[in-house]
């Protein structure tokens, strides 16, 4: 990953995005070429693993057991515009760009067909996404018949953590006033996230 050093962003900040991602995309090389699918992962920082499922269904997993992968993860991303930049009235000499928070993290994966397993990372995922909320949902709230179905129905996954290359590209190359251009254009169009990622990692 090509990463100027204005991009580079501090381990700490690297932690959170892995602990706070989305859905992350799982790449590795099966018989017929590379091999993605987009599911959520639980970051378990302490055994320095990615921990995801997918559907039985699904033979990424038959061929990726013992392989290396690569997990795909990314924070908010957004289009920024030249008409946001101050310097576009002083100068004209600016152009389209794209700000994104991405972390390429590399690592071996090993498969799990294991309910145990699986029930666990199922609760693990299902709290993270729902603490917070008014009413957390829970997996105690369906038959237990049919939760243990749903189980069987899918395969884990997990990556052991061997590399993460991380890239926050948020305008931090820009002057003070473009980057105060940047974070009012997002804001205005309605991307909150992104023009809170910007104004958070403005150079000191």
């Amino acid at each position: 990953m090509y990463v100027p050093t204005h991009f580079a962003p501090a381990d700490e900040d690297v932690q959170r995005l892995l602990v706070h991602h989305g859905a992350a995309d799982l790449v590795t090389v099966g018989p017929d070429g590379f091999e993605a699918t987009m599911l959520p992962f639980v970051y378990d920082r302490d055994r320095g693993a990615l921990l995801g499922h997918v559907a039985r269904n699904n033979d990424h997993w038959r061929h990726a057991h013992g392989q290396r992968g690569l997990v795909i993860v990314r924070g908010p991303d957004s289009y920024v515009s030249p008409n946001w930049y101050p310097s576009k009235t002083e100068h004209g000499r600016v152009v389209p760009t794209w700000n994104y928070m991405t972390a390429h993290v590399h690592g071996t994966v090993t498969v799990h067909d294991d309910v145990v397993w699986l029930d666990d990372l199922v609760r693990r995922l299902t709290d993270l996404h729902e603490s917070g909320r008014p009413a957390p949902w829970s997996v105690d709230d369906v038959p237990e018949r049919f939760y243990r179905g749903q189980l069987r129905a899918i395969v884990g996954i997990e990556l052991a953590v061997e590399r993460i290359e991380a890239k926050f590209k948020l305008s931090q190359n820009r002057p003070s006033g473009d980057i105060d251009g940047v974070v009012t254009g997002l804001r205005s169009a309605g991307d909150q996230r992104s023009a809170d990622a910007v104004e958070e990692h403005r150079p000191a």
